[in-house]
Formats: structure tokens, C-alpha cells, sequence
């Protein structure tokens, strides 16, 4: 039996909060909710639909990068966490936040993150860089990646989404009138693929 390529393409900031709601309090510490993507990988081609063999070719990561000047103890702390992803293997995808002119009265905002992730799962897709795709996210602005995919692959690739179980954090990704697997993960699964590290120390 062949072996699939997995890759995994992930979240971070939508992740990362659908662990926070799933399963913490908001006051809860904030390194509650982070976790290793390269586990997370692993975990998932653990958990392979049954007589499927796969292995784990790559994660991507995509995140927003605070301004350096605007908020240097926090890009400092991003720059970390980033490095620690890439030291185990990540590939990490970055855009800098956007900054509203009454900040930081307002928050900054997370831009083209979203974006760049659903062009690199069609652009992935099309060139046939995996057999299996998993998008770990919530994001209903990926939809229209995951449907091309599925759609224009359905005999070839294998698109599945990852997401919380919990009752406070019920949703996934989905396409109408279509099959898509979702691997839905537990308080016992984050916690096999949890990151404890203050980044900001």
C-alpha cells in the first residue's frame, strides 16, 4: 500500500483562539492554547481514516508579525515562538499586522493571513506537492479553497480540516453536500500537543 503525503497547513491565530474557547477561561494564562504544529502534524497522520498510511511531508504556519517598533516586547516574543516552529521543522508564513490610526485604542488587525493560506492549498494542490491537505482552521473564508480543491481533485487528492471538540467551540469547516473528514481534537489531545513556553521571557 502507497504511502500519502500529509501536509498541513495551519491557523495560527484562529487556532490558537479556538483552543482558548474550547476549553479556557479568558483570563486563563496566555500560554494557554499554544501548541506545537509539528505534534499536531504527527498527530493527525496518527489518526489516519483506517488502512491509510501517510507521513507527514510538511507544516505551514500562518501568522500575523506585530511591528517591531510599534510593539517591540511583542514582535520580540513573536520572533521566538517563531523560531522555536522552525527549529522543528515549520515553515512559517508571516504578514504584518495592520495598525488602525486611533491605535492602540483599537487592536491591530490580522490582514491576508487567511489569503495567503488559501492560495497556497490550491497552489499546493495544483502542483501536486501532497496527497492529503489538511486545513487546520475555522476561517469560513477558506471555504472557497477547500471547495476548488475538492472539487476540481475529488479522484486525486484528499482535502480533510482539523478542529476543537467542545461544546463551547462547535464549528468546522465544511462544504455543502460534501464529505470532508474532520479530525476533531479533545482537551487530551491538545493537551499530547501543547506548548507551555512564556515566549515573552
Amino acid at each position: 500500500m502507497s504511502t500519502e503525503r500529509l501536509v498541513l497547513f495551519v491557523d495560527a491565530q484562529n487556532f490558537y483562539h479556538g483552543v482558548r474557547q474550547a476549553f479556557f477561561a479568558e483570563s486563563d494564562w496566555h500560554i494557554y492554547g499554544q501548541f506545537r504544529p509539528v505534534e499536531l502534524g504527527k498527530l493527525l497522520c496518527s489518526r489516519a481514516p483506517s488502512g491509510k498510511t501517510r507521513l507527514l511531508e510538511e507544516v505551514l504556519v500562518y501568522t500575523g508579525r506585530p511591528d517591531s517598533e510599534k510593539e517591540p516586547s511583542t514582535y520580540a516574543a513573536h520572533m521566538r515562538q517563531c523560531a522555536t516552529w522552525e527549529k522543528a521543522g515549520v515553515t512559517v508564513i508571516h504578514r504584518t499586522l495592520r495598525y488602525p490610526s486611533d491605535w492602540p485604542n483599537s487592536k491591530a488587525q490580522q490582514k491576508g493571513v487567511d489569503v495567503a493560506l488559501a492560495i497556497d492549498f490550491v497552489a499546493f494542490a495544483i502542483d501536486r506537492r501532497y496527497d492529503v491537505g489538511i486545513i487546520a482552521s475555522t476561517d469560513s473564508d477558506l471555504k472557497p479553497a477547500l471547495e476548488f480543491v475538492y472539487h476540481r481533485y475529488a479522484e486525486g487528492l484528499c482535502v480533510e480540516v482539523a478542529a476543537w471538540k467542545s461544546p463551547l467551540a462547535p464549528k468546522r469547516l465544511s462544504i455543502p453536500k460534501a464529505r470532508i473528514w474532520c479530525y476533531w481534537l479533545d482537551k487530551s489531545d491538545y493537551d499530547s500537543v501543547a506548548d507551555l513556553t512564556d515566549y515573552n521571557i
